[in-house]
């Protein structure tokens, strides 16, 4: 069991760096984006672009330039980045704040272009697990699968309509960041939470 300093056990990656624990405790596994609801996509999207940004890269790197990257990238506004030029990403690659990757950041636009171009975009990616949240109840972290079958056919389905940077690991890792699936261990405090979390637009801050 993993018991940070408030006696509340959690899932062991969501210990030591404050970002870390924050994110565990507040959005990781929280829904987002109800489909079908109208509510706005940035969330959705800012969360695949930071699972994409993630390759190669430790998650507490992305934390750390998060909110850098919201900055610099409009607050992950879709029509903004969609429209981003090569004034753009030439910026973009000067901003030390920023994964200066030119691969993930062509990827983005690329990916916002995509995303406009779908008629219901959570929808369509809440598709893949039914329209609802999935419930896994994992003891060990061992057993937590990096990708699914699931996560497999949303990256076939992503690639064949044009984005980039969503391989099924990259689709898993973003079902379980948007609360597509419970990952929390069930020893976690946070499973039993999730699993009774009302759809929000957006949980972080």
């Amino acid at each position: 069991m993993n018991v940070a300093a408030d006696g509340r056990a959690r899932c062991g990656w969501g210990l030591g760096d404050s970002l870390y624990l924050r994110y565990h405790d507040e959005e990781w596994g929280v829904p987002v984006c109800p489909p079908g609801s109208g509510a706005p996509v940035g969330p959705l999207f800012e969360r695949l672009v930071l699972e994409g940004m993630q390759a190669g890269l430790s998650w507490l790197t992305v934390l750390r330039k998060r909110e850098a990257m919201r900055r610099a990238f409009h607050a992950f506004d879709l029509e903004r980045l969609a429209a981003a030029d090569g004034a753009d990403m030439a910026r973009w690659l000067n901003d030390a704040g920023v994964i200066r990757h030119a691969g993930k950041l062509g990827a983005m636009v690329g990916n916002a272009q995509a995303f406009l171009a779908l008629d219901d975009a959570a929808g369509f990616l809440w598709s893949f697990v039914d329209g609802q949240p999935q419930r896994n109840d994992w003891r060990d972290a061992g057993d937590v699968p990096s990708t699914t079958p699931a996560s497999a056919a949303m990256s076939r389905a992503l690639k064949q309509i044009g984005f980039k940077f969503v391989g099924p690991t990259i689709c898993y890792a973003f079902m379980q960041s948007v609360g597509m699936v419970n990952d929390h261990l069930v020893t976690c405090f946070r499973h039993q939470e999730v699993a009774g979390a009302v759809w929000t637009e957006d949980h972080a801050e």
